[in-house]
């Protein structure tokens, strides 16, 4: 009763008779109780707030799109930690309307879906550079698997012809036809590459010798022409083991693009003699071919198995695409060691 006399003037406290003392205590009493309880419930109401809130802001960091809430001035009134981290794609997006838009920010394509309420625009960004990329890539795999199958008919009528002309035994013109029909060999090859890549791989495993392998590495160099002293070394007996389980067929075509990638960095690198080894070496998981040279570096690692790309002078740039769609057919894997003297490639078979 006393703290409830100390909120009222005492002045008007002494103009009351002692019942209307009782009923505007028992009133002030009633108001202090109701306040606490709004008090209290406005707590309740402020806790399950920031709780609601702290679970919205718990989803929109699950979804794997960026969320950017932007006001009609321009300010950001809320982003989780995706948009955050790419700020700068939701700059200057004032004028975008409600849709779809397709904006590009350091290299990478964003898919920007707009929507307005309340006077704010809520944009969400998807990274679709993948899809894109798979898209473009389709479409060029379309265009080159045309592009070889055109091309196939002409070079078989000049494969016939040079055929024609070694039987005729003119020794003024062998020369002149071999090296057509190594040139015709490596077309031949670009050809093949460009329509298994575009088709997909599956390997057929069976057993093969690893004499027959290394028999197929001396037959393309003999397809090569080139202008440098080149030292080849071959030893893929020495690793105790005679066959491996693999796709003959597949195979031969990671040998041909490895041993020609070598040949072509020697004739683009600096150094007078090149020297390229082929070695073989297994464990109890898989089986090893080991391609090493001396010859010009490789100038960015990034794009090394990107289809269509290629830092090389010659080739369309499916060569390593392909192979490792070939070695991921055999459940292996691909690996580079790098450096100024040399690069060493490790091509794994899986054994099982």
């Amino acid at each position: 009763m006393d703290n409830q006399n100390s909120f009222i003037n005492p002045e008007i406290l002494a103009h009351l008779s002692s019942s209307d003392k009782g009923i505007l205590l028992e009133a002030l009493d009633t108001l202090i109780q109701s306040t606490y309880g709004t008090e209290q419930e406005f707590k309740k109401l402020q806790n399950d707030f920031n709780s609601l809130k702290a679970l919205y802001e718990w989803v929109l960091e699950l979804i794997p799109q960026a969320i950017c809430v932007i006001e009609s001035d321009g300010n950001v009134f809320y982003q989780n930690v995706k948009a955050s981290q790419i700020a700068d794609v939701f700059k200057d997006i004032a004028h975008l309307q409600e849709g779809e838009h397709q904006v590009e920010y350091e290299e990478q394509n964003y898919l920007l879906q707009v929507s307005i309420k309340n006077d704010k625009k809520v944009v969400s960004a998807t990274n679709i550079t993948n899809q894109k990329r798979q898209e473009r890539l389709a479409s060029m795999g379309q265009i080159s698997a045309h592009l070889a199958h055109e091309i196939r008919n002409p070079i078989g009528s000049i494969s016939l012809l040079t055929s024609t002309l070694l039987r005729r035994g003119e020794p003024q013109i062998e020369s002149v036809v071999l090296e057509i029909k190594k040139a015709l060999w490596r077309v031949e090859r670009l050809i093949n590459t460009t329509l298994f890549w575009t088709k997909g791989v599956k390997a057929n495993r069976a057993l093969c010798a690893l004499s027959d392998l290394e028999n197929e590495l001396h037959e393309i160099v003999g397809h090569y022409t080139y202008s440098k002293p080149i030292n080849f070394v071959f030893d893929l007996q020495g690793g105790g083991e005679e066959q491996i389980l693999a796709d003959f067929d597949l195979l031969s075509i990671v040998l041909q693009n490895f041993l020609s990638n070598a040949i072509d960095a020697i004739e683009e690198g600096e150094c007078e003699e090149g020297l390229i080894n082929v070695n073989f070496a297994s464990d109890n998981t898989s089986w090893c071919f080991i391609f090493s040279d001396n010859g010009q570096a490789i100038a960015d690692k990034n794009m090394l198995f990107e289809p269509f790309k290629t830092t090389k002078l010659k080739g369309n740039g499916l060569g390593l695409a392909l192979c490792q769609q070939i070695i991921t057919a055999h459940n292996g894997s691909i690996s580079l060691e790098d450096s100024m003297e040399s690069k060493i490639f490790y091509v794994r078979i899986a054994k099982s």
